[in-house]
């Protein structure tokens, strides 16, 4: 979840390193030229299934790493990754999206499940011409980044997964009914309060950066809803919950990293590491000083996390990140 965009208070030298690294990423391949600066973004409408969405292109025309696609929770859209682009976008081109039925594009009856959704993402890649991308799925991108991966394997070069599951967490599961009532009757602050304490670690579980104010933030994000915001997160429930969010099909044999907060209590360190189990050579890891919101609290960490990863630079011993597992190997190990 990340639809706000929060901009915090940096000290100088920060704000000086943040630059730097925007105009100048490390080389990930020898003595290639230091990417140039990303272009204006664009917006592109599209259609598929009959219904119409949106997308946000952030090109580079010197890239280091395949475009990167950033798939984000049920109440992000296309500019909630805006925070990021000042690491990310001088490496590669960033595609964002508002899938049918989230954000600003069409409504999207749950009927239509997962599949429609991972589909919908490969329409929208061939329409920009992109046949492979680094793939990076928060919370439910999740979901659909990993069926779109199982279905269209081809089209994917590197996978990244944050506050992930292979099955609907079990706070999620007892919280939908009575949110989708409480909603429904249009107790918007009531729901607010509910959906914070789903999304957010108990204060005690131990220390997350600026977890006050981003539980602020969220809950004036969910009080701010449009009545078609609510209508399209009540169906979003309805989804998952009719459809589920894991299929045990094949995952593409490509390097794959989990990650999540190590205070993460709606998608725990160990359901992470389960869907990382599933999937060949995945490396699993935990942030620390973060929850389900490690995107949010941690950006700039996250950011780089998934920068090294994806032009190939070591991500061990990082000191902001746990030790690096390998869940699938350990899996097998136990098998034999």
């Amino acid at each position: 979840m990340e639809r706000f965009a929060i901009v915090p208070p940096f000290p100088e030298s920060l704000m000086r390193t943040a630059v730097i690294a925007a105009q100048a990423p490390p080389r990930a391949e020898g003595s290639r030229p230091v990417p140039r600066a990303p272009e204006p973004a664009e917006e592109r409408d599209l259609v598929f299934g009959g219904f119409r969405y949106t997308c946000r292109i952030v090109r580079q025309s010197a890239p280091v790493t395949a475009p990167l696609l950033l798939l984000g929770g049920s109440s992000q859209n296309r500019y909630s990754w805006q925070g990021h682009e000042r690491w990310l976008a001088p490496l590669c081109t960033l595609v964002t999206v508002d899938l049918p039925g989230y954000g600003s594009s069409d409504f999207l009856p749950a009927g239509y499940g997962i599949d429609f959704l991972a589909d919908a993402v490969r329409h929208m890649l061939v329409e920009l011409d992109m046949p492979q991308v680094n793939l990076f799925g928060g919370c439910f991108g999740e979901v659909v980044g990993l069926r779109f991966a199982q279905r269209h394997p081809g089209q994917v070069r590197r996978i990244l997964f944050g506050g992930a599951a292979n099955r609907l967490p079990e706070l999620y599961e007892e919280a939908v009914p009575r949110l989708r009532r409480t909603l429904e009757r249009g107790a918007i602050e009531e729901a607010a309060d509910g959906l914070v304490r789903l999304f957010m670690s108990n204060p005690e579980a131990g220390k997350v950066r600026r977890h006050a104010a981003v539980a602020r933030l969220l809950q004036q994000q969910f009080v701010n809803q449009t009545p078609d915001d609510i209508r399209k997160a009540v169906e979003h429930n309805t989804r998952l919950v009719t459809h589920g969010c894991y299929e045990p099909l094949p995952v593409p044999r490509v390097p794959t990293l989990v990650f999540t907060g190590e205070f993460d209590t709606l998608c725990t360190p160990e359901m992470g590491r389960e869907l990382a189990a599933t999937m060949p050579g995945a490396l699993f890891t935990t942030v620390k000083e973060a929850d389900h919101l490690v995107t949010v609290e941690r950006r700039e960490e996250s950011a780089d996390l998934i920068a090294r990863f994806c032009t190939d630079r070591p991500i061990d011993d990082l000191p902001y990140c746990g030790p690096l597992e390998s869940p699938s190997a350990a899996s097998a190990a136990a098998l034999t």
